[in-house]
């Protein structure tokens, strides 16, 4: 498949207050496909910054207001999915290691190898725009694997729309089952939306949500003066809903006393208001939702075994989200796109360490969690991307993945850190160590050293390191179906 360009430019900003530093690295940067900011100090920069984030930064090492290392720390502070060049005209092991710690991409020397940057400039360009073409298919795939508002490439998800188009036109009674969170709403939604009653009513009673006394009321109706407050006559959500659908979410918190009603107003398609002697017919196909385990309910006397037998001729449970991973990248996608189009914002996607954040969190809340997450750090982000920083606070402590507490890999201590070595051997030396604490998976490895699989390819021929355990024919990140990979 074609690969499209990037759509809009990416943006270099360029620190240095030599001039002709400058202007050699605007001029090789333009033509490599980049708009360039200029800045000659470090101060100047922020400034920039804080206008329009950068997706790359050549910084210089020593500069009279900002030191380049704190500027870096700065950059990765306040524009994580930004690249950063570090660059300097005394190479030394100290600040070529300091570097590498802080997230620099590159460490260049000057004078500057200008093959070697143009090879630099031209990588980074082709992750940048690998990195759109890739969330620009995940939105593709996410709109494609849309149904009914409900989002699922995995097999327990095709399963559930399956199951839903065959029921949708014969079931009158449906149990939807699943974890807070899962969508079961969104379930009921789309049996209506299929199925022969779509341009019928659709009315949702929460019963969680009812005042123990008021729920005979609220399902049946009442009659002026059935009780004290009862002003005017009322229809229920039975009436309500007649000649369509009625979605009684949290079932499993109805009253015992209101049970034998329900059962009966199942069973015989009639509902008696609250202080009326006439029954009324009702035609409504009834979709009931819980969380809770109504067998369990059974069996401990807290829910009637009559009405979850009444209520079973069609269970359909949604599977939890920690049981689809596969879904993340196309659930955030449609999220991403939701919110975007809601704030008016450029937003495109997570940057790579925030997609390896929320796809090993826990998302004990499933898709509604997941959904809540990604609206705040839409807010919080600043750019196109969203960063691992945007993402961190909106967890709890307990459902935190691992990486949001950061993850370090320990460089190799065998020198002396007064003993300089060529740069080459630095970043050789990096990448064997990683390596060995991954066990010599190379996609794992890309993914802690914050580059391509392709790039760190090329660091291995570069390098001549050879051995280690071939990478993961399946990338935890990326799960796009076979036509489009």
């Amino acid at each position: 498949m074609h690969k499209p360009a990037l759509a809009v430019r990416p943006q270099l900003l360029v620190v240095d207050d030599d001039v002709p530093v400058l202007r050699v690295i605007e001029r090789l940067a333009a033509k490599a496909g980049y708009d360039v900011v200029a800045c000659a100090n470090g101060s100047e920069a922020l400034r920039a910054l804080a206008r329009k984030p950068a997706d790359l930064a050549m910084v210089d090492l020593r500069m009279p207001d900002v030191n380049g290392l704190d500027l870096l720390r700065q950059i990765r502070a306040s524009v994580p999915s930004c690249e950063v060049i570090l660059m300097t005209g005394f190479a030394a092991v100290d600040s070529a290691v300091e570097a590498i710690k802080l997230g620099a991409r590159e460490y260049l020397t000057k004078p500057f190898d200008f093959d070697r940057l143009r090879q630099v400039l031209a990588e980074i360009r082709e992750e940048l725009d690998r990195r759109a073409h890739v969330v620009a298919l995940e939105d593709e795939v996410a709109r494609r694997l849309e149904f009914c508002g409900m989002l699922g490439r995995s097999p327990l998800m095709q399963e559930v729309f399956s199951l839903i188009q065959r029921l949708a036109p014969h079931a009158k009674i449906v149990l939807i089952t699943g974890e807070t969170g899962t969508g079961k709403e969104l379930a009921a939604r789309a049996f209506h939306h299929v199925g022969p009653r779509r341009a019928r009513p659709f009315v949702t009673i929460n019963c969680s949500a009812v005042v123990d006394t008021l729920f005979e009321s609220e399902l049946f109706g009442h009659v002026r003066g059935a009780f004290t407050g009862a002003v005017d006559s009322k229809p229920g959500v039975f009436e309500a809903a007649h000649g369509g659908m009625l979605f009684l979410d949290e079932i499993g918190e109805l009253p015992m006393s209101v049970q034998a009603k329900l059962l009966r107003a199942l069973e015989n398609g009639e509902v008696q208001r609250v202080g009326s002697l006439q029954p009324k017919r009702v035609d409504v196909t009834v979709i009931a939702a819980t969380n809770r385990d109504l067998r369990a309910e059974v069996a401990a006397g807290r829910f009637r075994g009559d009405l979850f037998y009444r209520l079973n001729v069609v269970e359909v449970g949604l599977p939890p989200l920690r049981d689809r991973r596969e879904d993340i990248p196309y659930l955030t996608a449609a999220f991403v796109r939701e919110c975007a189009q809601r704030m008016h914002k450029p937003l495109t996607g997570l940057t790579p360490s925030a997609e390896r954040v929320v796809l090993t969190a826990r998302w004990d809340g499933n898709v509604r969690e997941l959904k809540n997450v990604i609206e705040r750090a839409c807010l919080l982000t600043d750019g196109s991307l969203i960063s691992e920083r945007e993402l961190a606070g909106a967890f709890g402590p307990e459902s935190a993945p691992a990486s949001t507490r950061g993850r370090s890999v320990d460089l190799p201590s065998s020198r002396p850190n007064d003993v300089a070595a060529p740069l080459q051997e630095i970043e050789r030396e990096h990448i064997v160590e990683v390596l060995r604490q991954v066990n010599g998976n190379r996609m794992a490895a890309a993914k802690v050293l914050g580059i391509s699989r392709r790039a760190l390819y090329r660091r291995l021929d570069r390098h001549q390191i050879a051995g280690e355990a071939p990478p993961s024919r399946q990338s935890p990140r990326r799960l796009l179906p076979r036509s489009i990979q």
